[in-house]
């Protein structure tokens, strides 16, 4: 008997994305649609759309959701979400009554390393630690091929590891997050701090900005750290110092086999990873003594979201 296919849908802060998936983890379709952040029941109104929208084309058997919230024990409720309006939501009861279909909610992070460890970089081991380096820092974790959930559902939110005590203040209300020294954020304030303090060494940098500082963005510190621009190169060294630093103490306590990088930062590929690698390697505990996490870049893009949603569907 062939496996049913399900859907898997990705809400993010600024656009959702949606897809038919199989067994196998390949997308048979997909779609995708503007975020309402600001209004809930829009944004409910939305996910349910793209459910039926792809529901149409192919028989979908389950409905997987990955939020960019704090998702409740049940797999149901997302009890707060930083960038969307969602305080004790009931997003999966209201989308399984919209659409007909058994609903499973998961924070978006969680079901990127699912996706992940199910069919990308992570298949071939039990144990995983993603990190997924964007806007913030995000977070999974697999253990004995179990999804870590925690008691209450919000486990592994890792960008709000201390790192820093009293350092930099965090949107989440504490200061020293991981995700204000290791985040796509982090490298492009890092960049403009730099080049208010000397100019001169991010002249290219800032030529590529239309010469205002203040437009430096991620991606063009990646395109210039590969077309060899010293300045860009050590910002991406700086940035994967830090992640280095997390991720060993991260280590630790989780003794992943494979640590899987990911997000929109991740396109940097060797230009961040060596920078990790040495750092993670420099600070690793009992490091010359243990056998070492292997550091890996993600393999699914950003459809690990839809295709772990999917696939937890499933489960």
């Amino acid at each position: 008997m062939t496996a049913p296919l399900t859907c898997g849908i990705d809400i993010g802060g600024t656009k959702m994305a949606g897809a038919v998936v199989d067994a196998e983890g390949n997308v048979i379709a997909e779609s995708r649609v503007e975020s309402p952040a600001t209004d809930p029941h829009a944004m409910e109104a939305a996910a349910a759309g793209l459910v039926a929208e792809l529901a149409a084309q192919h028989p979908v058997a389950a409905v997987g959701v990955g939020a960019a919230g704090y998702v409740a024990a049940d797999r149901s409720t997302v009890l707060f979400a930083p960038n969307i309006a969602w305080r004790n939501e009931t997003l999966g009861a209201d989308l399984a009554r919209m659409t007909g279909l058994p609903v499973v909610v998961e924070n978006d992070a969680n079901a990127a390393a699912w996706g992940e460890f199910r069919y990308g970089a992570g298949r071939d081991v039990d144990d995983q630690l993603m990190v997924t380096v964007g806007t913030g820092v995000g977070g999974g974790v697999v253990v004995g091929g179990n999804l870590l959930r925690g008691a209450y559902g919000v486990a592994a939110e890792i960008g709000h590891l201390c790192v820093v005590p009293d350092g930099r203040p965090c949107g989440c209300g504490n200061r020293g997050c991981f995700e204000q020294y290791a985040s796509g954020t982090a490298l492009v304030r890092s960049a403009q701090e730099a080049v208010a303090a000397d100019p001169l060494p991010g002249q290219d940098l800032v030529r590529r900005a239309g010469g205002d500082p203040a437009a430096i963005t991620g991606p063009m510190i990646t395109d210039a750290a590969r077309d060899g621009d010293r300045f860009a190169i050590e910002q991406l060294e700086e940035l994967g110092r830090w992640l280095g630093h997390g991720i060993a103490s991260l280590v630790a306590v989780l003794d992943p086999a494979v640590i899987v990088i990911g997000g929109g930062v991740s396109e940097a590929g060797d230009l961040l990873l060596d920078p990790l690698r040495a750092s993670f390697d420099r600070e690793l505990t009992p490091r010359g003594f243990r056998p070492r996490a292997e550091v890996r870049l993600a393999a699914l893009g950003n459809r690990a979201g839809v295709i772990g949603a999917a696939d937890l569907a499933r489960t």
